[in-house]
């Protein structure tokens, strides 16, 4: 907003009575909000400062220059006065003096220009020699990233001396009185162990960064001449106290337990420090501290609320803290109503920040005690009433142990009569179980016999009906050979004779179809007994009676001598296509294998009869090969048969289990399959739709490892 210009009446007449005292009403003000004019540019024009009606002007927090213009008049006897800007926190500070034409100025924007100040202290302090009577005319240009305000006051070089020792003496008493409730409350975290005091000390922490960093005394301190820093060190500040702050309340009162929504709301004020924070690691000054001022003050207020309601149900564990808090809100209060002249400037409400967090951190160092001390006397209470109920505990065992041992001897009684009989019932179940293996033996033996019978019984048939046919040919040869040896050893006949008569028997007999007759009866005959031979191989292979121990066996050679022993189940109409692949001898049960080849196949050519009956179209499947991993084998074994429901797939290996009807089997032949291939350390892996067929993967290891 423009200012009005007024031009004082007099200047600023300094004396030893208004030494110390704030001139905020001698001075003028402008605000240059293009930040581009130079001092000459301001001093020539008298007209765009307007006065202040303050002792203490306050500035605000704006991103403009802010031009300050006084005269003095010395009136006293005291010749080396001192101008002192008490406020430590201005990002920059340019002191002009004019002495009639002559313009003195003194610029201090960094940690090294302050060097230039004749008196090292985080006020700003700037010489004036001045003799009596003379007159002279200052201006200040302030710039400040955070809220300012101007406390300029008239020293002498001692007054100013005794003013900054009494700032100094409150500001090492402040310091001392913090870090020994720093120092205290580590050494009780350190003997008790309770994570409250950690959160507290991280809080007195911050809150004294934070105090250190208003007074100024921060970079001095620890020496820190980085501009950067020194920029963004009191907003940095005030925003980690704050959350230390959020942090220490969520443990102190157990906000997640006792007040969920405020924890939440504890939450969303934790979140707008952090966009603060990032902020002004950005660069954006103002709105960062604006926003820590918003928080803060917001987050104050809430934590007020939940103190006053959390100390209707737990009042003793709260009214240090609620006591410590309004306090601490009030000298915060008082400092923001000095910075707006409603309360005066002065040594108090310019310190009630620091003296109301010192009050704060002593009582809420009770509170913590008194809080431990509660938590003390709560777990004593509970360890009595445990005690008590343990000891009650006890003697109720003592009294339930011996109606408990009169229960377990008759229940031991009665579970040796359980006992006696459920032995009796297992002996009876595995004889049982016996009975109903070895019936499945005798079904399979059953139908291998019926198999092998059926298979023998064409060859044997092929020589038994050879036999007369020959035996009549073998005659008849016989008969010729007697009548040749007639002929030949008759008398009375010339050789020529003979040998037409011989001719003549010959073609009556026709010899030469005997010769042909006899050459394939003959065949036939040697054929038949070599099928004989070879259906006896394979009823051997398939067998191996003589084999009950591991052995290295060749699988195709297992699976054809299944085959062959169920050539006579095998019906015309099924097509058996076969891919033995090139495998290693395996070590196994050959027998054993052999008998689930025989149960897996018996039950694909049962499906495929189910779904085509007497007609064409049914395809059984023999697949051999080295599985993935190549210390396996995979016997694939499928059909295109009615297929296993999906409702019974996965029972079809349990014991007594069948799908077929009353009378075509016993149940158990999948199982002692399975079994078999378990105990050979494979698997098998079942694939069926119903409908469509059905795919067995037998998998078994080449070499047994145990």
């Amino acid at each position: 907003m423009p200012f009005f210009s007024v031009y004082p009446s007099e200047p600023l007449q300094f004396s030893e009575d208004s030494e110390g005292k704030y001139i905020g009403k001698y001075v003028q003000i402008f605000k240059d909000k293009t930040k581009q004019l130079t001092f000459e540019e301001v001093s020539s024009r008298p007209d765009l400062f307007a006065e202040n009606l303050e002792d203490v002007p306050n500035l605000g927090v704006e991103t403009v220059n802010n031009w300050i213009k006084f005269s003095i008049t010395n009136r006293s006897q005291i010749e080396d006065l001192v101008v002192n800007l008490s406020q430590a926190n201005i990002d920059e500070v340019v002191f002009y003096s004019i002495r009639g034409k002559k313009v003195d100025s003194l610029n201090i924007n960094s940690i090294s220009d302050s060097a230039n100040l004749a008196y090292a202290h985080q006020y700003f302090l700037f010489e004036l020699p001045l003799n009596y009577g003379e007159e002279i005319t200052c201006y200040l240009k302030l710039f400040s990233y955070t809220q300012l305000s101007a406390p300029i006051s008239i020293y002498s070089s001692k007054g100013v001396v005794k003013s900054l020792l009494k700032t100094d003496v409150f500001s090492a008493i402040y310091i001392g009185l913090m870090l020994s409730m720093i120092l205290y409350n580590i050494f009780l975290y350190f003997s008790t162990r309770e994570a409250h005091y950690y959160v507290y000390v991280n809080y007195i922490f911050w809150v004294t960064v934070a105090q250190l960093a208003i007074l100024g005394l921060l970079e001095p301190l620890f020496s820190i001449e980085n501009n950067w820093i020194s920029a963004r060190l009191l907003t940095f500040s005030g925003a980690m106290s704050g959350i230390a702050a959020i942090f220490f309340v969520k443990s102190f009162l157990q906000t997640a337990k006792d007040s969920p929504r405020f924890n939440v709301l504890l939450n969303v004020f934790l979140l707008g420090y952090l966009v603060a924070l990032g902020l002004l690691v950005g660069g954006v000054f103002i709105p960062a501290y604006k926003m820590v001022n918003i928080v803060a003050g917001g987050g104050s207020t809430i934590v007020l609320i939940l103190a006053f309601r959390l100390s209707q149900q737990k009042y003793r564990q709260t009214k240090y803290f609620l006591v410590a808090w309004c306090i601490f809100l009030i000298s915060v209060l008082v400092y923001v109503l000095k910075d707006y002249n409603i309360l005066p400037y002065n040594f108090f409400t310019l310190r009630s920040v620091q003296i109301g967090s010192v009050i704060e951190a002593i009582l809420l160092s009770f509170a913590l005690g008194d809080k431990i001390n509660i938590y003390r006397k709560e777990k004593e209470e509970s360890q009595l009433r445990e005690l008590a109920i343990s000891q009650e505990n006890e003697r109720l065992i003592r009294e339930q142990n011996i109606v408990l041992e009169q229960k377990v001897n008759e229940r031991t009684k009665e579970l040796t009569e359980s006992n006696e009989s459920l032995q009796t019932t297992l002996t009876h179940l595995k004889e049982t179980q016996s009975q109903l293996v070895e019936a499945e033996k005798m079904a399979s033996l059953g139908q291998l016999t019926a198999g092998v019978a059926h298979e023998i019984n064409n060859p044997i048939n092929f020589v038994t009906s050879n036999v007369a046919p020959l035996k009549r040919d073998i005659k008849m040869v016989w008969e010729t050979l007697d009548e040749v040896e007639r002929i030949a050893f008759s008398d009375g006949l010339s050789l020529l004779e003979k040998q037409e008569q011989i001719q003549a028997y010959k073609e009556e007999l026709d010899i030469e179809y005997l010769k042909e007759e006899v050459d394939f009866l003959l065949k036939g005959m040697h054929d038949g007994a070599s099928r004989t031979a070879e259906i006896v191989k394979s009823l051997r292979i398939f067998s191996r009676v003589d084999e009950d121990t591991l052995k290295y066996a060749d699988i195709n050679e297992g699976l054809e001598s299944t085959l062959v022993i169920l050539g006579s189940v095998i019906k015309e109409g099924i097509e058996v296509q076969k891919k033995y692949g090139d495998l290693p001898e395996v070590e196994c049960y050959a027998g054993k294998l052999n008998q689930v080849f025989l149960n897996i196949l018996t039950n694909a050519i049962y499906a495929i009869d189910k779904k085509f009956g007497r007609d064409l179209g049914g395809i059984l499947k023999i697949e051999t090969s080295i599985y993935e991993d190549p210390s396996f084998i995979s016997i694939l074994i499928s059909d295109n048969g009615i297929g296993i429901p999906s409702s019974v797939k996965e029972k079809i290996f349990e014991p007594f289990f069948t799908t077929k009807d009353v009378g075509e089997g016993t149940g158990l032949g999948m199982s002692i399959a399975y079994n078999t291939i378990a105990k050979h350390e494979g698997k098998i892996i079942v694939d069926s739709e119903e409908g469509c067929g059905t795919v067995f993967n037998l998998i078994i290891p080449i070499k047994q490892e145990s």
